[in-house]
């Protein structure tokens, strides 16, 4: 992830679209990173982030993904309690009203039903602000793939690597059933180290297209497939090769077709691409406004049913993606599991799409946490979450 973010960063300081931007902090954040030399996101200091997440497009070639004509309808009736519900970090108490009040947090939608009960913005954000997501992509690739199961563009999670990707045949990538990819049980060896600069993900994570295969091509096994869970960046832009070979088109042009355009996005998003015209990252970076980070779990809570009633899905694909896998029963089809049947999709910086399917709970989230992960406001906003589903569903 760290690669893929500074090679981001890199695209812009050579894309001329970016200085026909208008916002005047925009553009001293973007000559800045000319004169002074940094480029990696991981590293910038928390006003440089509020820019740059909510600007994605500004700094790195995208792909669009339009404003449907027919937005998912949600009602708003704001239960003002929620505000004091307690929930506990590290021992300690606290309430809603204090994660509201934290820097990090951009925005939290509370969607009960298709009801919002809870909406807040930063002083610099609302609702039309669209904000990058990061690995929360990575769950929405996943559910692309069993939208082109459904379709037959692919035939089976059991088919292989090699059968979409022949480059691959012949290798040990090669053999991997789909459906491992998916859940990072490939059992090929990667090394997802940050700090080594000589690791997989410091060299390989953030590759696309020839140039990742052929890195991936040359990586042995170290356990069967299925068997071992590794966290495994270039799996999820594999993932995303997979998907584009299958239905012979962009992922955000399939994404518009099958959810964002059909289920009724509100907002215009934007999904990353490696380079200008180029290929969407696969395991990362569509850029959305926080009731659309709601809509998008609404859609997953309702088992990709369209609001015709049609599903995009195969019957039970929502089940089986949120299904522990063997590898760790905290995984599924890159959808992480918290028990109980509730799953979220999570990105660095504290980007999450909560979906709990028995209590009719989906709680969005955009922020701009102090570091990518493993801060106390992590703490605070997942249990915040976890809270607040509760305390409607003892209503």
């Amino acid at each position: 992830m760290k690669m893929l973010l500074r090679s981001l960063l890199v695209i812009c300081l050579f894309s001329p679209s970016v200085f026909a931007a208008s916002d005047e902090a925009l553009n001293e954040l973007l000559q800045r990173m000319q004169t002074e030399g940094f480029t990696n996101v991981l590293f910038f200091n928390d006003a440089d982030r509020r820019l740059a997440f909510a600007h994605i497009d500004k700094f790195a070639p995208t792909r669009k993904l339009p404003a449907s004509e027919n937005p998912y309808s949600l009602s708003t009736d704001i239960d003002a309690s929620l505000n004091q519900v307690n929930y506990t970090v590290d021992g300690q108490t606290f309430s809603v009203n204090d994660l509201l009040a934290q820097e990090p947090l951009m925005g939290m939608a509370v969607v009960q039903g298709d009801t919002i009960r809870l909406e807040h913005y930063a002083p610099d954000h609302n609702p039309e602000s669209v904000w990058v997501s990061f690995s929360v992509t990575k769950s929405f690739t996943s559910t692309l793939i069993g939208a082109a199961l459904k379709d037959g563009y692919i035939s089976s999670l059991d088919d292989t690597v090699a059968d979409y990707l022949p480059r691959l045949r012949g290798s040990d990538y090669g053999g991997v059933k789909i459906k491992h990819i998916l859940q990072m049980a490939s059992g090929i060896t990667w090394n997802e180290d940050y700090a080594d600069p000589e690791s997989d993900v410091a060299k390989a994570g953030s590759l696309q297209g020839k140039a990742l295969t052929d890195y991936l091509g040359n990586l042995k096994r170290a356990h069967a497939p299925g068997e071992v869970f590794n966290y495994n960046t270039a799996e999820s832009n594999l993932a995303g090769e997979i998907l584009r070979a299958a239905i012979g088109n962009n992922a955000a042009e399939y994404m518009n077709a099958k959810i964002w355009q059909p289920f009724g996005m509100e907002h215009d998003g934007n999904w990353l691409l490696t380079a200008p015209y180029g290929r969407e990252t696969g395991g990362c970076c569509i850029s959305a406004s926080l009731r659309d980070y709601a809509r998008l779990g609404v859609f997953a809570k309702r088992e990709g049913k369209l609001p015709s009633g049609e599903s995009i899905l195969p019957d039970g694909w929502m089940e089986k993606a949120t299904t522990p896998s063997k590898g760790f029963a905290g995984y599924g089809y890159k959808w992480w599991l918290l028990g109980d049947d509730a799953y979220t999709a999570s990105g660095i910086f504290g980007q999450m799409i909560y979906v709990d399917p028995k209590r009719d709970i989906v709680i969005a989230v955009h922020s701009n946490a102090p570091a990518a992960v493993g801060t106390d406001y992590h703490k605070h906003y997942r249990a915040a979450a976890e809270a607040i589903a509760k305390s409607l569903s003892d209503e």
